[in-house]
């Protein structure tokens, strides 16, 4: 069943344990902490001088640790946010979710979302802005909205039904995956694969958060969480590619079919391809860029011949890459009418002991 641990108080020592063990763990400021060790404890072993609010209080656990899930300013506010999480969860994992009925038309199509995304791919826009434009009644509800904030993810209704939401950002680091952002994705894959909640994935990424410090530790081994998550998963799932998606991050994202996706949407202006149209012409066309007269104007129109020979959905799709093109304005009616092809699906898988996720 879904767990669920609230911190009114101090929690030290092994007893932060029982919260990190669960699904969701709220916070409040002020009030909330948690940490294995004091800060007496740790002036005497380390000399380091740290508040107890410094150390493990809301603020902390929710933008950098990533341990709360949830921070409110005070306890009403936190126990309403419990609430309204519980109404979007089964009671139990041979529950299906709760339903709740919605004027919302399925037919619905979103003039807004037509001109939502810029046309300029290095232009940045809200993602939020547009999961909320498709949800029912324009309701998303955000969990973990502090941490690896490239990445979203929450609980929302398409006709009803709840559905898990994950998305890139394209406001924090262009919608790249990072460690962080791929362990926060991997654990709500996994609890939404646990409870029978359908997951819907909004791509708009150029890849993985390029950098020494991210490969030193470990964006390898981390990245695969959410690889794992995905190919793990049995329940209905479907991706909309907003603008771009390039070479590892298809399978990051659950764009490629390998990782076991239902159905992938782009599109007409998205961006599919091994790898994005710069760093394809860099590459691909060194050469002939380095011995031009203007390498400048030359390595431009690469990248547009690029773009429009290989990137273009219309190659995906011809490739079986993606199953269908849509419009913006297409969204919600697509997910919601896929979905209730998907309803009822059922994956027998090999019967074993566990996997080994790669922790």
């Amino acid at each position: 069943m879904p767990q669920i641990s609230i911190i009114l108080g101090p929690c030290a020592g092994g007893a932060v344990y029982s919260p990190a063990l669960s699904d969701f763990v709220f916070m409040v400021d002020g009030v909330s902490r948690m940490h294995i060790t004091g800060p007496q404890v740790i002036k005497e072993v380390t000399g380091e001088r740290v508040t107890p609010e410094e150390l493990g209080g809301a603020k902390v656990h929710y933008t950098r640790s990533g341990v709360a899930h949830f921070a409110s300013k005070g306890e009403k506010e936190c126990l309403e946010l419990v609430k309204t999480l519980l109404s979007y969860l089964p009671s139990n994992n041979n529950e299906p979710p709760p339903y709740k009925s919605t004027h919302d038309p399925i037919d619905r199509a979103e003039e807004e979302l037509e001109s939502l995304i810029p046309e300029n791919p290095r232009q940045a826009y809200d993602m939020k802005e547009l999961i909320s434009l498709v949800m029912d009644d324009r309701i998303f509800f955000e969990i973990q909205e502090g941490f690896a904030k490239n990445i979203i993810i929450g609980f929302a209704r398409l006709n009803g039904y709840t559905v898990g939401i994950i998305a890139n950002q394209p406001r924090v680091f262009a919608g790249c995956l990072d460690i962080n952002a791929s362990v926060k994705a991997a654990r709500f894959i996994r609890f939404c694969d646990a409870f029978g909640i359908s997951i819907v994935n909004f791509v708009d990424c150029p890849g993985y958060l390029p950098g020494t410090q991210q490969e030193y530790e470990g964006i390898i081994r981390h990245g695969a969480k959410m690889l794992y998550a995905y190919c793990e998963a049995t329940v209905p799932r479907i991706s909309v590619v907003t603008r771009k998606i390039y070479g590892g991050a298809m399978s990051g994202m659950a764009v490629s079919k390998l990782v076991g996706t239902d159905l992938t949407a782009v599109l007409p202006s998205s961006e599919v391809a091994v790898m994005g149209p710069e760093g394809a012409a860099n590459i691909i066309f060194r050469e002939e860029i380095e011995k031009a007269d203007n390498p400048e104007a030359v390595r431009e129109e690469k990248i547009r011949l690029y773009r429009e020979q290989f990137a273009t959905p219309y190659v995906a799709a011809e490739k079986g890459w993606v199953d269908v093109i849509i419009e913006p304005r297409e969204i919600r009616p697509f997910l919601i009418t896929s979905f209730e092809r998907l309803r009822g699906k059922k994956e027998i898988r090999p019967k074993k002991k566990h996997g080994t996720i790669p922790l």
